[in-house]
């Protein structure tokens, strides 16, 4: 399988001096391209900040970190931004859908920022609400939704300028488990047509349905096969 993330002794400390908190602690990671990654951990493990780095969010501050062949190490910001545009769609617990927008414009937001003209990126927003079911949704605001449709919204968004990778965390955290039943078989559709996910998730039989999962505490990954509790 085609390395598309590589990580290699990634380590993130906050603070200064008696202050400083090693978050990671030198973590090796590798994820392929259509690879369906779980990441679990209890709270303060570090799998929060793993995926700040790996979503670009934020830098380590030691290790190498190549994204799909590129080394991140010394972008600019600028640079960095432009590469999360374009490489990478986020999935949150809490949808972050704009309130006043309808769902089209949220959905539109990635391609805008990255330049796109009005009616292509309208068109392929469109195109991505139709194939989470929401076509007919479009120019609803999310005040106006369900939690499944809205969370279906964040994936849409997420998928519109089909980026290398779809990372979510916690994404069916909020929902209600049909909701989430349905949520979770979406992404299995998504992995089915080649997408690369990274989920975060602190319950196992959502973690199972992953090609692997990975189990952080204390800023290390623990080996295969130990556990830990969520």
């Amino acid at each position: 399988m085609q390395t598309l993330m590589s990580l290699k002794r990634i380590t993130k400390v906050y603070g200064e001096g008696d202050l400083a908190v090693e978050a990671l602690k030198g973590i090796d990671l590798e994820v392929g391209v259509g690879d369906y990654l779980a990441v679990m951990g209890p709270s303060g493990s570090g799998k929060s900040t793993l995926m700040h780095i790996l979503g670009l969010l934020d830098s380590p501050t030691g290790g190498s970190y190549t994204l799909d062949g590129e080394e991140v190490a010394g972008f600019s910001r600028r640079k960095l931004a432009h590469l999360r545009n374009k490489k990478i769609g986020f999935i949150f617990q809490n949808f972050n859908l704009l309130p006043k927008a309808s769902l089209l414009r949220n959905v539109e937001l990635p391609l805008l920022y990255g330049g796109m003209g009005r009616k292509e990126r309208r068109e392929l927003a469109l195109e991505a609400l139709g194939k989470v079911g929401l076509a007919d949704r479009a120019r609803h605001r999310p005040n106006e939704l369900s939690g499944g449709q809205r969370q279906r919204g964040a994936i849409a968004r997420a998928i519109v300028g089909t980026p290398s990778v779809i990372m979510a965390d916690e994404p069916t955290g909020n929902l209600d488990q049909q909701t989430g039943s349905e949520i979770l078989e979406l992404f299995d559709e998504l992995r089915a047509g080649g997408q690369t996910l990274i989920m975060v998730t602190h319950d196992p039989s959502i973690a199972a349905r992953a090609r692997e999962t990975i189990r952080i505490v204390d800023g290390l990954v623990l080996p295969n096969g130990q556990q830990v509790a969520a």
